[in-house]
């Protein structure tokens, strides 16, 4: 990493730079190695105080003291993938909800309050596309509020690491006394490639509706009720995909909704005892012939950051990391 101006470490930014995205070097200590130098790269989010508030594109926090800062600059955004689809942060989060609709929503200006009788946090959160129109303290006071109402836990999903993202909003979140809960990646890829998979899709069973049988095998269904189904059941296109078993459970099932050139796949499960017999391979491709047939040409999907499986699956299906997203809960006293 290159900060040398004239033969010279430089501390290029000021507080003036807040909101832009940044790379700083600076001394950290170590009992066991002396100081020592540490990069740090994100959007500057604050600077007060004489205490800089880095957010890293993971949705890290990284917290620096201006005395310890050797050099630092503004850098220009990420590059642009140069493989894949395309995809602005504004239009993949639009597509991702409408994807997952909830039973009930408000707005707050550009934000969307959205709740679901507690049915995932997707859909009992807060989507904040924009200005609510009124400071942000006055709108958490809001969104608590409304949330309160419903007898529901108050989130707001945010994102980080894509440009346009809400680095800044997350910052905020957790000065007013929200702390981040939950946390997972967008993924985006070619749909063609999943489609021309070598899978066996003969046994894979595509129906317009969710059945009490693919309910048995979806983990965060739990008893299903009403608002479960209506989430499940919203979006533009949906299809829903299930392997039989021996018994009235699936082998293995999943979800995809088709949105102009975005097909989206959530909900991709398969029986523990059933792994690594291709079956959510057969799931995928089934579904992503579908929406190719819809006139489909790009795939999204979120998955938890932790699940080691999933990502081995779906990077050998071409996926590639878009941004994080991110459910941050108000920390009640």
């Amino acid at each position: 990493m290159e900060f040398t101006g004239g033969g010279r470490l430089e501390v290029r930014i000021t507080s003036a730079d807040v909101g832009k995205r940044v790379s700083v070097r600076y001394v950290t200590e170590s009992p066991a190695a002396g100081a020592r130098f540490t990069d740090a790269v994100g959007v500057l989010t604050s600077w007060d105080n004489s205490v800089l508030l880095i957010t890293r594109k993971s949705g890290e926090s990284v917290r620096i003291a201006e005395s310890t800062l050797v050099a630092g600059k503004a850098v220009p955004a990420a590059p642009a993938r140069r493989r894949g689809p395309s995809a602005t942060f504004p239009e993949l989060a639009r597509a991702t909800a409408r994807a997952w609709q909830p039973v009930e929503s408000e707005a707050l200006g550009e934000w969307t309050l959205r709740a679901s009788d507690g049915f995932t946090r997707r859909a009992n959160s807060v989507l904040p596309l924009g200005d609510p129109g009124l400071p942000v303290a006055d709108a958490l006071t809001r969104v608590r509020a409304w949330y309160a109402a419903r007898g529901l836990p108050a989130y707001i999903q945010t994102a980080t690491g894509a440009e346009g993202a809400q680095e800044l909003l997350c910052a905020a979140l957790d000065r007013h006394g929200w702390r981040r809960e939950v946390s997972a990646e967008v993924r985006i890829g070619a749909l063609a490639p999943i489609g021309d998979l070598d899978a066996d899709i003969s046994a894979v069973r595509l129906t317009r509706t969710v059945d009490e049988s693919w309910l048995r095998r979806y983990r965060r269904s739990g008893e299903p009720g009403p608002a479960v189904r209506s989430v499940l059941g919203s979006g533009p296109s949906v299809w829903f995909a299930s392997v039989a078993g021996t018994g009235e459970v699936p082998t293995a099932i999943g979800r995809c909704v088709v949105d102009g050139r975005w097909a989206g796949f959530m909900a991709v499960e398969v029986d523990p005892d059933q792994r690594r017999r291709g079956l959510a391979t057969s799931v995928m491709t089934a579904l992503a012939r579908q929406a190719l047939d819809e006139g489909a040409s790009a795939a999204w999907l979120q998955v938890e950051a932790d699940n080691d499986g999933a990502l081995a699956l779906y990077d050998g299906m071409g996926f590639a990391l878009h941004h994080h997203y991110h459910h941050y809960r108000w920390a009640e006293a």
